[in-house]
């Protein structure tokens, strides 16, 4: 069986927060030995995934709590983003590709376009009222593996 590693971290909704949370995915997922892009494209889904909690979640309230989990087991990386905010109404919708709830401030609606071609499984869940959960999984292929 495959060993087990696992993080939790939980912090206020501030937008300063995203680089952080971006960061300490980064580094619990290094333990993998991923390829520079591997880790670009987590570092790019848990970005999407905390400031979507933070903007559309929370509606940029720093009063709410994003928590953050990862779990290494064998080669495969699992990492959740969670919010109690208010909630996607509809989750089709939302998925969908420049699809944005907040056009007044200019975002692109990519973000789960993004998170689905960098990451190998993404799912949704999410309750109007009571906050959304994103479950993303990637399987690590290290730098060490490519060259034996």
């Amino acid at each position: 069986m495959s060993e087990r590693n696992f993080m939790k971290l939980s912090f206020a909704s501030r937008s300063e927060n995203e680089s952080f949370a971006r960061v300490t995915v980064a580094a619990f997922v290094s333990q993998l030995d991923p390829t520079l892009e591997q880790l670009n494209d987590i570092k790019t889904v848990v970005s999407e995934a905390v400031t979507n909690a933070i903007i559309h979640g929370y509606e940029n309230s720093p009063e709410g709590i994003v928590a953050l989990e990862a779990e290494i087991v064998g080669d495969t990386v699992s990492i959740m983003v969670s919010d109690e905010g208010r909630g996607i109404e509809d989750i089709d919708l939302a998925r969908q590709p420049l699809f944005t709830s907040r056009p007044e401030l200019e975002r692109s609606g990519m973000g789960f376009t993004i998170i689905e071609n960098f990451m190998d499984e993404l799912e949704v869940t999410s309750e109007p009222s009571r906050g959304t959960r994103l479950r993303m999984k990637k399987r690590i292929e290290s730098k060490k593996a490519l060259f034996n």
